[in-house]
């Protein structure tokens, strides 16, 4: 049977303290989620597949009203997250989906921004870094349709909508 009383909530950590907030609080007895996604890392030596946080500076806490004081005393966390005035809960299936999501050898990436046919855009990274244009359509994640300036004409590219960021 599952308690009515305990949520999951999304918490703030501090800046690369994801990995560190979730073992102090899976030690504290408190059960947390940490979603992770694998990455390839170069060094100039080498390359390394890590593990780094989906949602940087965020990780997931099953908790009651009453451990939301042990919770932010916690190393690493900063503080919950509040939508309209009260701390935000996320629905147990959303975290379910999350996890299935992950368990699925899928590219996932995350995006701290909308964007939305007819933005003005700039890309800022890749071979097509520094390019201004509109964008027409998003297919994928990893295709875009952009109309550049005064030229009447769209171009689909092979990009990340990770390097397009809205002007």
């Amino acid at each position: 049977m599952i308690d009515q009383n305990y949520r999951w909530y999304p918490v703030c950590t501090r800046s690369r303290a994801e990995k560190k907030a979730h073992e102090e609080l899976t030690r504290k007895g408190i059960s947390s989620y940490l979603p992770l996604k694998k990455t390839v890392k170069q060094w100039s030596d080498r390359k390394k597949i890590i593990e780094e946080a989906l949602i940087k500076s965020y990780l997931f806490v099953y908790i009651s009203a009453k451990e939301y004081a042990e919770v932010l005393m916690t190393n690493g966390i900063a503080r919950f997250i509040y939508f309209s005035s009260q701390i935000a809960s996320i629905p147990e299936q959303q975290i379910n989906d999350l996890k299935l999501l992950l368990a699925t050898d899928a590219d996932l990436e995350v995006f701290e921004y909308d964007i939305k046919p007819g933005e003005r855009v700039l890309i800022k990274a890749g071979p097509f870094k520094g390019i201004l244009a509109e964008l027409v359509s998003i297919q994928n994640k990893q295709r875009i349709i952009l109309r550049l300036q005064n030229m009447g004409y769209a171009i689909e590219i092979n990009t990340s909508v990770a390097f397009v960021e809205p002007i």
